[in-house]
């Protein structure tokens, strides 16, 4: 490995933009329907001016310290941890193994940089995202962030490329993430920005849209940005750390509480209070009023009420409530973002209507470039194109002819994407048809609908060729691309195939 001195390629922060002179987007002025309504997240220069948004590789930055996401043993193989430790060198895996061995999930700790141009690296272990377990996986984030900004202020470390923690690997949304990150930074340099003096979010093609859209909601550059983030922050956006609440776990704590019982038991009293010096001891007894506070209330059944309200209804509740929400916002998102480059490839689209007049939505494998495409802004057009017909039934045709290795999902988005997407979708979908499978293809189909989508398995159906689709949907309402058809009549002939006959089940 060259000595740092001799390297050419290295990134120097001053080079880099700050957040507070990248330029701003025309916003519409705001309706002020509410004068008294003051954004949470008020414009501050000086907060701006500590943060970098830049997209490249984290090895090069010339930074104090630089933040690698990895899994709990170290050990993740991926392009940028591979990247890290081939640039590091064989010091830093000495190291590990000699003083850290394992992180936890939420956990944050630190090494020398060794070959890095950076002198420290902090090592952290983002959540799996599973929309069961939101909550889990929001605290855990939200751990990460404010662990490692924790660490490195311990540390005295001034500058920081702090690399995202949430990964489309572990199946966290971007948007999701992107917002806890930077609210979780914003509050922290709110109480400790003069321990940082640069943050280079580090970005990658996955999360650097996400970031551009969500940075202005909690570092807003000017006024009317201030005033854009008012409408379009999330309900939740955290504690004073920035970790996400959730209400129906809050503990709530009365002073006083014999005090309080007294209250309860002289309800219509209104000079009771001017009659007893509240800085009193009066209260040093438990016996003022046994059996009105509503400490001492019983239930009938205590076991009942634990499962209904912990583990029953009311969780399940909650979780659907935000899931919800979380499908609302991409929804927003995806009626108002720029989607035309993703349009342009023609991966996704709606075709006609089958034979009891259900609309049909086609999938072409081939044209889906998973290796290059922004899998966000896939999704967002997912639910542009199928979020006006999922409120009734629909049919979906995916082909999957000709594909390649530079076309397959990532099976970790899969479920990502499957989890957020609203139930209807689930619930409205009759049929889905796979055109033209390999033998891996029906392998992945069956693993992923046992274990993850059971709910859909009796309504795949795969097929060797489109003549089968007829039986079901007309030919002049497929809209079928010209080289599936070519691939289709080479495999199986001109005719083979009678609108009578049924698909093949899965």
């Amino acid at each position: 490995m060259d000595p740092l001195g001799a390297r050419d390629d290295l990134i120097d922060i001053d080079s880099l933009t700050r957040w507070n002179l990248t330029q701003l987007p025309e916003y519409v002025p705001r309706e002020k329907e509410d004068e008294d309504k003051k954004s949470v997240f008020p414009w501050r220069n000086d907060l701006n001016g500590k943060i970098c948004l830049w997209s490249g590789d984290l090895t090069r930055l010339n930074t104090h310290a630089v933040v690698h996401t990895t899994n709990e043993k170290l050990n993740d193989r991926g392009t940028d941890s591979d990247n890290l430790f081939l640039k590091a060198g064989p010091e830093l895996y000495k190291e590990i193994r000699a003083d850290i061995k394992v992180i936890k999930t939420g956990e944050a700790k630190l090494t020398k940089g060794h070959g890095l141009p950076a002198r420290f690296i902090i090592h952290t272990v983002g959540p799996r995202f599973n929309v069961k377990y939101l909550t889990a996986a929001e605290s855990a984030l939200f751990s990460c962030y404010r662990n490692t900004l924790q660490l490195a202020r311990e540390q005295s470390i001034r500058t920081i490329g702090l690399s995202c923690i949430h990964t489309v690997k572990r199946g966290y949304p971007p948007d999701s993430g992107s917002h806890i990150a930077c609210r979780t930074i914003r509050r922290f340099l709110e109480k400790f920005g003069d321990s940082f003096d640069t943050i280079v979010l580090v970005c990658n093609q996955e999360n650097l849209d996400a970031y551009k859209n969500i940075l202005p909601l909690y570092f807003p550059r000017n006024s009317k940005e201030e005033e854009y983030a008012l409408d379009n922050l999330p309900e939740d956006v955290g504690n004073e750390n920035g970790e996400p609440v959730v209400a129906e776990r809050q503990i709530r704590i009365l002073d006083k509480p014999a005090f309080a019982a007294y209250k309860a038991v002289h309800v219509g009293q209104d000079d009771f209070e001017e009659t007893i010096d509240l800085n009193s001891q009066f209260c040093t007894s438990t016996a003022l009023d046994v059996g009105h506070h509503p400490f001492a209330s019983m239930e009938e059944d205590p076991d009942k009420t634990k499962k209904g309200t912990i583990y029953g209804k009311n969780n399940a509740d909650v979780r659907r409530i935000e899931s919800q929400r979380r499908y609302e916002r991409l929804l927003k998102r995806a009626k108002t973002d720029d989607l035309t480059d993703i349009a342009g490839t023609r991966f996704l689209y709606r075709a006609g209507s089958d034979r009891f007049n259900r609309p049909v939505v086609v999938f072409v494998g081939k044209n889906f470039p998973a290796t290059s495409i922004n899998l966000e802004k896939a999704l967002l057009y997912l639910i542009r194109v199928m979020d006006p017909i999922a409120d009734s039934d629909f049919i979906v045709v995916y082909y999957h002819t000709l594909t390649t290795n530079q076309n397959y999902i990532p099976m970790a988005y899969l479920k990502m994407a499957y989890n957020v997407l609203d139930y209807k979708y689930r619930k409205h979908l009759r049929s889905f048809y796979i055109v033209h499978p390999t033998w891996w293809t029906k392998v992945a189909t069956w693993f992923f609908t046992t274990f993850t989508a059971s709910d859909i398995k009796d309504k795949l159906h795969i097929i060797k060729g489109v003549q089968y689709l007829y039986s079901s949907i007309t030919p002049d309402q497929l809209d079928v691309p010209t080289f599936v058809l070519d691939y289709d009549t080479r495999l199986n002939g001109p005719r083979y195939a009678i609108p009578s006959e049924a698909p093949e089940a899965l």
